[in-house]
């Protein structure tokens, strides 16, 4: 409780008067709100109810709340409005006071991350290829139905252009146009004297109601909801109904046995000496396109960017390293992460297969490998691909004289024709250069603390204080809530050093 009171009193009184408008009846203290949350969540008290009861049975709650009372709804309400506009700053001048006082350096950076299940219903997902499918399916009878109209009033209406797409606008005034003609033919039956002709009118409006009340009820709504539910998936595959912000991801916490999705978040955290240094909220559920906009909103920030950056092999990927390397070369910090074959390079079995471009011998002159049956693999063009982030890549295509009569072809390739080589040279040369960086003695020592850092930090958070699903939902209020988790983590640990200090100190003496 003590290092919450002096943490939180570090902070300047403007830089959380800013964010209040005045005027109506007097807030309660931006500080002692702050002060009551953060003890309780380093309490592993979450809900704004025990936060509230906090501030009447315990005695350093009370201490901290000054005997003041907030009520679980004005918690909630500072916890889940009131500090999304100021929790990035807040956090950084915590991060600074930190540094200020020598707990962490910024030297080295450990980054992981985890999933962390929303506050959704489970079986409340909405699939992207679902949604796309029902779409098109929907499209399909729009069209049949508008050229079912076209036949029905002829020349009135122009038949549905089986390329181009029907929209919700063309539908009202197809709608509209409909109705006219509906009026039209009343005014026809009204007027008419003759019973069979009556009768064929009669049947003939029946018809186009139908289809007026089919693109009005059904068409048109279903047609705005497709919509809707495509802007919301963005370049995810899913989302919850619940929290529309959340994607269903596959969580270690499983208790059914079936690999069953959940909605979450994937945190990522970047840890030194298991402090917290900065986080970071993703939709995405693998790491690999996590990394750039991780390091982005820490180079945004105000505070310092890190020497040596390590991670683990989910992050190495070639836009990842050409980001670290930085642009013409200008390294924006070091990195020590593997790529994803680096330990199975270093079996026996790996040198020792013979399908492996990297164990051909490499004529340099003739820009050509070797291959184990002595044949050239000969260079034949430049072929430029894009992954799923968009990024493009660039490889050199090989391709084999022959391999008609290869003995070792069923060992070498599957393919039909002669074998093919894919060679990127630009994530090749940053492979090399990951590679010699981790087989340095002093860097291997470095990533080696890895796992004790940001692993050991996850476990504190998702183990010993049972964090592992939101309270908050939306992506700005789940990345308050997280920071508060931060915070709370990182004042306990400045509280248990400086009680292991004192404890030294009682020794000593």
């Amino acid at each position: 409780a003590r290092v919450v009171d002096e943490m939180v009193e570090a902070i300047p009184d403007e830089n959380l008067f800013s964010y209040y408008v005045g005027g109506g009846r007097s807030s309660y203290h931006p500080k002692m709100m702050l002060k009551v949350i953060l003890y309780g969540y380093s309490q592993k008290v979450y809900s704004c109810r025990g936060i509230e009861k906090l501030t009447t049975e315990s005695i350093p709650a009370m201490w901290l709340s000054a005997m003041q009372q907030p009520d679980f709804r004005t918690i909630n309400e500072f916890r889940g409005g009131r500090m999304k506009d100021f929790m990035d700053e807040l956090f950084e001048t915590m991060i600074h006071k930190l540094i200020e006082e020598n707990y962490i350096t910024f030297e080295n950076y450990f980054l992981d991350g985890t999933k962390i299940e929303a506050n959704a219903n489970k079986y409340s997902f909405v699939w992207k290829r679902a949604t796309s499918n029902f779409e098109e399916k929907l499209k399909e009878k729009i069209k049949e139905t508008l050229q079912h109209i076209h036949e029905l009033i002829q020349s009135e209406a122009q038949p549905a252009d089986q390329e181009q797409e029907i929209t919700g606008q063309e539908l009202v005034e197809v709608a509209e146009k409909l109705e006219e003609k509906v009026e039209a033919l009343t005014e026809v039956i009204d007027s008419e004297t003759d019973k069979d002709v009556r009768k064929e009118k009669r049947q003939e409006r029946s018809q186009l109601k139908k289809s007026i009340k089919q693109i009005r009820e059904d068409f048109i709504p279903r047609l705005t909801k497709y919509k809707e539910q495509n802007e919301i998936f963005g370049d995810r595959n899913s989302y919850s109904k619940t929290d529309k912000d959340a994607t269903f991801m596959r969580m270690k916490e499983d208790h059914m046995k079936n690999g069953q999705l959940k909605p979450g978040y994937n945190v990522q955290i970047g840890t030194e000496k298991q402090f917290i240094l900065n986080y970071s909220i993703h939709q995405r559920p693998t790491d690999t396109r996590c990394f750039i906009p991780h390091m982005e909103k820490l180079a945004r920030s105000s505070l310092p960017m890190p020497k040596v950056v390590s991670a683990d092999a989910g992050y190495g990927s070639e836009e990842n390293y050409l980001y670290a390397v930085g642009e013409e070369r200008e390294q924006r910090f070091e990195f020590l992460i593997p790529y994803g074959s680096y330990v199975k390079e270093q079996t026996r079995k790996y040198k020792k297969d013979i399908k492996n471009a990297k164990n051909w011998t490499y004529v340099e002159k003739d820009d050509c490998f070797i291959c184990p049956n002595g044949m050239k693999v000969t260079f034949k063009k430049y072929l430029n691909k894009k992954n799923q982030s968009g990024f493009e890549q660039s490889f050199k295509i090989y391709e084999c004289e022959d391999c008609t009569d290869c003995p070792l072809k069923a060992q070498c390739t599957k393919a039909k024709g002669n074998r093919q080589v894919h060679w990127n040279t630009i994530f090749e040369e940053m492979k090399a250069k990951a590679k010699a960086a981790l087989e340095c003695e002093e860097k291997a020592a470095i990533y080696a603390q890895r796992k004790v850092e940001v692993e050991s930090v996850f476990g504190h958070i998702k183990g010993n204080r049972s964090f592992r699903r939101f309270s908050l939902r939306g992506l700005d209020k789940v990345h308050v809530e997280f920071g508060i988790v931060a915070l709370a983590h990182n004042m306990l640990k400045v509280a248990g050093i400086r009680q292991l200090l004192s404890e030294k100190n009682r020794k000593t003496q």
